[in-house]
């Protein structure tokens, strides 16, 4: 059955929820956008999706579409405004803030455009209209809806909790460090991923976004400082196993350095479900390409000990996953998923089990 054709036999649109961050989630959201409405700028209402935007007859299949984004890191831009002003970073959320933007070609210029002198060197404006909206708001989250609000977003922005956090990690010589940007630029193995403070709380809203949703993502992104950062958060994993939903682990296309080197599809699950804690069955189905990528692209990235993920679907299986395969990549100057068609599944996969019921 086509999407088309499901569309118009559910009875309602679909609830969704996006959870990840940094270039994973945003590249997600790209394509999830065209199935959503926009809201209104003034009163945060829905309206009708232009028609240069539509997929013809699906332009509606999203009702809602919220984003849940990891806020730990201590890098760049981000980590200078999250030193100096003591605000969360910015830089993950704004980069949500222009995929589900109405007019991303110019939004991307502007929120995109990083200073190049003077005091403000390497600041992105995005990042600083963000850390000015919170000030004004006294708020992070408010800061974060209402900017949503004045670029039109297609879709609602959560930050995973609004407590200042560090990540620590214990690596495998035993050894501790302390942030995010250490955590990745650190030569050792992650074993195990923890917050401080361990006890800090998502938003309200994003707890019953996800008890009301009709489709879960977690994914693509890095597997420990943009996935697993999220599911620490306390109350997050034991709402997505409670869930209804059709739950989804979108798996990278290559290993990366300091996170996931020689980790199989299956062992990405595996340190996910081991950091979520004793919560229960937090996936339905894996999202995992399967069609071989060129030798040129291969060669780039084995420069930098990068390697596709080997997609070990028996042991998917096993772990009571099931795997969705197909060619789901695009190449261009990096390797990204092919956000069209990763969407278009997706939806798929969760009208298909809207619809099943219904049938019944």
């Amino acid at each position: 059955m086509d999407l088309l054709h499901l569309a118009e036999t559910i009875d309602r649109p679909l609830r969704v929820v996006a959870i990840g961050g940094g270039t994973g989630l945003s590249t997600l959201l790209r394509g999830l956008k065209q199935f959503a409405p926009v809201r209104d700028r003034r009163r945060g209402h829905r309206h009708e999706t232009p028609v240069e935007h539509r997929h013809p007859g699906t332009s509606h299949l999203i009702g809602e579409l919220s984003a849940v984004v990891t806020v730990t890191d201590d890098g760049g831009s981000s980590g200078r405004l999250r030193e100096d002003l003591n605000i969360l970073p910015p830089g993950d959320i704004r980069n949500c803030m222009v995929a589900l933007s109405e007019d991303e070609h110019l939004l991307a210029k502007l929120f995109k455009y990083r200073f190049d002198q003077g005091e403000l060197q390497g600041h992105s404006f995005g990042n600083l209209f963000l850390a000015a909206l919170c000030h004004v708001t006294g708020d992070f989250a408010q800061a974060v809806q209402t900017s949503s609000q004045i670029l039109a977003i297609r879709g609602r922005i959560f930050p995973a909790t609004t407590a200042n956090v560090t990540l620590t990690a214990r690596m495998d010589d035993g050894s501790i460090v302390r942030g995010e940007t250490n955590i990745t630029q650190s030569k050792r193995i992650i074993e195990e991923l923890r917050l401080d403070p361990p006890e800090v709380d998502p938003l309200p809203e994003t707890l019953e976004a996800i008890a009301n949703a009709d489709l879960i993502t977690l994914g693509p992104g890095s597997l420990y400082t943009s996935l697993i950062t999220n599911l620490l958060v306390r109350g997050i994993p034991e709402a997505i196993a409670a869930s209804r939903a059709t739950r989804v682990f979108i798996c990278n296309l290559m290993t990366q350095a300091n996170e996931s080197l020689g980790l199989t599809a299956s062992q990405h699950i595996e340190k996910i479900l081991a950091h979520a804690g004793d919560v229960g069955k937090l996936f339905d189905y894996a999202l995992i390409n399967t069609a071989p990528i060129s030798a040129p692209t291969l060669a780039k990235y084995a420069r930098e000990g990068q390697e596709p993920i080997v997609a070990d679907l028996d042991r998917i299986r096993q772990l009571g996953v099931e795997p969705v395969t197909g060619n789901f990549f695009h190449e261009g100057e990096v390797l990204r998923h092919d956000y069209d068609l990763v969407a278009r599944t997706l939806l798929t996969l969760c009208a298909q089990r809207v619809v099943a019921p219904q049938q019944a």
